[in-house]
């Protein structure tokens, strides 16, 4: 199956990012690479048109700037473009999250992730922020919950830490499958997986919560969350900015949730709060 590769350069690049690959994913983009200067995305030449990135709503924003240019991806050349692109990365020396082409490691905990995206391999800074996190958490024995899965690994990450049960669940059909495919691959088949948003969540409790979406849909469904957390749990919290970092506090805190901590790359922000 040939692919076409369309290049985007963006100015600026943050926040533009993640909000033209949520637009292109709705137009038929299946894969996504994060570049320095803006992303690469990848679609079916069956389901190209040119017409289609007439489409972008963000190319009207005057905010940023949008360039791009494409490139045509022959099926034998499509592994290639892959294994070029993706490295093994290892958070606090512990995890090492790798894709299928690459030799095991001999990491404490290694997780397996096809590489259909790069924001769910640990590449993007609120994934690697998110799993440091985790790995400073006790997780053995709890009930964990991870609202906007994407390609699962932070539930994979929350089952080999030996958690009771993982609920993991996702608003997109695309994440939902991706996740259902890697639990399989890291042989984690009790990960309960559901597609839908917070409305799903009933009575049960859960210990951690964790969730890497963007601010809008946090401060949203954070008293949701809460809902669900027992008391003496942990929710993280990443997706946003640093700037963003008072409202999600102040809504946090207005709900009973006491903060914890909070770790910063590249201007990204995790939070962890205890309830």
């Amino acid at each position: 199956m040939n692919y076409i590769g369309c290049h985007f350069v963006l100015i600026p690049v943050e926040p533009w990012t993640d909000l033209l690959i949520n637009e292109l994913g709705d137009l038929g983009f299946e894969s996504f690479l994060n570049t320095e200067n803006g992303v690469s995305a990848f679609i079916k030449e069956e389901d190209w048109s040119e017409n289609l990135l007439n489409q972008i709503e963000l190319k009207q924003n005057d905010m940023v700037s949008i360039s791009h240019h494409t490139e045509f991806i022959k099926e034998e050349n499509w592994n290639a473009v892959w294994e070029s692109s993706f490295d093994p990365i290892c958070v606090s020396n512990r995890c090492t999250i790798r894709a299928p082409f690459h030799p095991p490691s001999a990491s404490e905990i290694e997780i397996v992730i096809n590489p259909k995206m790069s924001f769910g391999t640990g590449h993007h800074q609120t994934t690697h922020m998110m799993i440091q996190l985790m790995l400073d958490v006790s997780i053995e024995g709890c009930r964990v919950l991870d609202m906007g899965c994407g390609t699962g690994i932070l539930a994979i990450l929350a089952h080999k830490r030996a958690a009771e049960s993982v609920t993991a669940i996702d608003i997109d059909e695309w994440c939902y499958n991706n996740t259902l495919e890697n639990i399989e691959v890291n042989g984690c088949p009790s990960i309960k997986v559901m597609m839908g948003g917070a409305s799903l969540l009933g009575s049960q409790k859960y210990d951690l919560v964790i969730a890497n979406i963007n601010r809008i849909v946090l401060l949203n469904d954070l008293e949701r969350y809460v809902s669900v957390l027992a008391s003496g749990g942990y929710v993280l919290l990443s997706g946003f900015y640093n700037e963003d970092v008072f409202l999600i506090r102040e809504k946090a805190e207005h709900l009973g949730l006491q903060f914890v901590e909070n770790i910063e790359l590249d201007n990204w922000v995790a939070i962890k709060f205890l309830y």
